[in-house]
């Protein structure tokens, strides 16, 4: 049985995402200790709130070095996707910087609400062993106000107001800008499929 740490970002919600998992059968971590998170055969980066406070939170138990330098798979979800790039207006924050490109607030316009909340669709850009198994364009619940851009980790993207990155993917860090623990069958199979994959 593999061990999932789940890194304490200091955001709400962890209970969803561990029960998610404990759905699939794996019992999880919830941590902030560095040394754990090392030794974890997968890693989960959670987040909800503010990239500024976030990464002070990472900063304050010496976790910003200890993520950058993981080797086994590791899965941001929503805030902890945005985290993994290089910066974010919000709060004008220098991120983890694994990804490259800055989170920008998505563009408010006629009919489309800040923040996007609830379900969408997305649009597969290349394969992954992330999305073996899902359909074509399997619909995902959403809630955030800032968006990832489109490069050669995008893996699957949506849109709200901007077309954006909804999945990304670089060496061992993946990352879902929804919410795979609350999106019902598709979500379920994502994260069983990251589950799934090969440890180093």
């Amino acid at each position: 049985m593999s061990q999932v740490a789940i890194i304490d970002s200091g955001g709400a919600n962890i209970g969803s995402v561990e029960n998610a998992l404990r759905r699939l059968g794996v019992n999880s971590l919830f941590t902030a200790d560095p040394e754990a998170i090392t030794r974890a055969d997968r890693v989960i980066l959670p987040g909800v709130g503010a990239a500024a406070s976030a990464m002070a939170h990472l900063q304050q138990h010496r976790l910003v070095d200890c993520i950058r330098g993981l080797q086994q798979p590791v899965l941001g979800i929503c805030l902890g996707m945005q985290l993994l790039f290089e910066s974010s207006t919000e709060g004008d924050v220098e991120c983890l910087g694994i990804l490259p490109g800055r989170m920008e607030r998505l563009p408010e316009s006629a009919g489309i609400r800040i923040p996007h909340m609830g379900w969408n669709a997305t649009r597969q850009r290349r394969d992954d062993p992330l999305l073996r198994g899902l359909p074509d364009q399997p619909w995902f619940y959403f809630v955030h106000s800032y968006f990832a851009p489109i490069g050669a980790h995008t893996l699957a993207t949506s849109e709200h107001g901007a077309e954006f990155s909804a999945i990304v993917q670089q060496g061992n860090f993946r990352g879902a800008q929804f919410h795979p623990e609350r999106s019902a069958d598709d979500g379920a199979r994502l994260l069983q499929n990251f589950l799934e994959i090969p440890c180093n």
